[in-house]
């Protein structure tokens, strides 16, 4: 006898969380790849003298102006942790507990070193996922305190003078350089593995992942434990 398995629409990224998500990462791209530019800027040999060229300076706009919607799309979903659903709530967030860190430990061994095949269940992020997220929240917060600290020394705009305190703490603008330039690496590392896991989730556990970050549904089963059901 067969069993029917029954599928369930669960609406778990409400759309506040979706807009931050692709503007958060096509800022990020941006940040990347102009960062990797005006780190270690390539020679381009061009026929024109370098002053009739301004190739360089829209790499720099580009930066900035990536650094600047990072930043208040970062207070919009820092706000929204406050007033949206559970998925989305600053608390989930947290990895102050045990019972959290076994979660996350479970979801480390299923997904990254798959040495375990008992599917681990939720509807929003995973435990191991909440930590990571905890984790880019805290890098962040440090990238952007560098980033415009660098920035203050250029920029007359109130905002960036918030940031000047940064540079004695650093005690070097090479240092805060150094900091700044190193910690782009983790977003990168984020990335490949974030990529990695979206694909992985949608062709094992069959949840909707990819498509529930546009629409903001998922699917769930009946198989589902009941305690992890919505």
């Amino acid at each position: 006898m067969i069993k029917e398995t029954r599928i369930l629409l669960v609406y778990v990224w409400e759309l506040p969380v979706r807009i931050f998500h692709w503007i958060n990462a096509l800022s990020v791209m941006v940040l990347i790849v102009t960062g990797l530019i005006i780190g270690n800027p390539p020679a381009i040999l061009t026929s024109q003298e370098a002053y009739m060229g301004y190739w360089f300076g829209w790499v720099r706009f580009l930066h900035f102006s990536a650094a600047y919607i990072f930043f208040f799309i970062w207070i919009y979903r820092l706000f929204w942790s406050f007033m949206g659903n559970a998925d989305s709530s600053w608390r989930c967030y947290l990895p102050f507990t045990k019972a959290h860190w076994m979660k996350a430990w479970e979801a480390f061994k299923t997904d990254i070193i798959q040495i375990n095949d008992k599917p681990v269940f939720s509807t929003g992020h995973n435990h191991m996922a909440l930590t990571v997220y905890f984790l880019l929240f805290l890098v962040s917060l440090f990238q952007m305190l560098t980033g415009f600290a660098m920035y203050a020394a250029m920029s007359d705009w109130w905002v960036a003078d918030f940031f000047t305190w940064i540079l004695p703490i650093m005690e070097s603008e090479g240092s805060l350089r150094y900091w700044h330039h190193l910690s782009m690496w983790f977003f990168i590392l984020f990335l490949i593995v974030h990529l990695y896991l979206i694909f992985h989730h949608d062709y094992v556990e069959r949840k909707g992942v990819l498509s529930s970050i546009i629409g903001g549904w998922k699917f769930i089963t009946d198989a589902t434990p009941p305690e992890e059901k919505p």
